[in-house]
């Protein structure tokens, strides 16, 4: 209850114009006070707009770096099991299906920079072929023309 005025509005002076008044006055006070000024919102704003100019672009050179990390993972497993395939088998695979259908791989791998499929085959020399009669697949690159964060392209690692 506010001081000078009973649970009926009335001043205890016996003054009830100016009671009133003076309610209302401090009411209007207090809601103005509970809002933002245009200026706190425009600082607000201007202090959102400085971080997310900071964030992008580490969010965006992460993104490329995890991108990278797969490709280099993808293109270890292709070597790797490729090799394999050519000890085992005691020639190299004609594509890369052939490792799928041979159970090394579940599926072949997707090119992260081009999310697809599509890698570079690098066939072996028919002088240097396990089989001269059938040489296949010695080493797989990427097929996205990009380049990397350290300025090398994507289609020579």
């Amino acid at each position: 209850m506010l001081r000078g005025v009973n649970h009926l509005g009335r001043s205890r002076t016996g003054n009830n114009g100016n009671a009133s008044a003076r309610l209302f006055a401090r009411c209007r006070r207090q809601s103005n006070a509970s809002g933002f000024t245009l200026l706190e919102m425009m600082i607000v704003i201007s202090i959102i707009i400085i971080l997310m100019a900071i964030a992008i672009p580490n969010y965006n050179r992460t993104v490329i770096q995890a991108r990278e990390s797969v490709l280099r993972s993808n293109l270890s497993t292709l070597r790797s099991v490729i090799s394999q395939y050519t000890l085992d088998k005691q020639k190299a695979p004609q594509s890369l299906d052939d490792l799928v259908t041979a159970g090394y791989l579940r599926q072949i791998p997707v090119d992260p920079m081009t999310k697809e499929t599509n890698w570079e085959v690098v066939q072996e020399d028919v002088m240097m072929a396990v089989d001269q009669q059938e040489p296949g697949i010695t080493d797989v690159h990427s097929a996205s023309p990009g380049t990397s964060t350290d300025g090398t392209a994507y289609s020579t690692w």
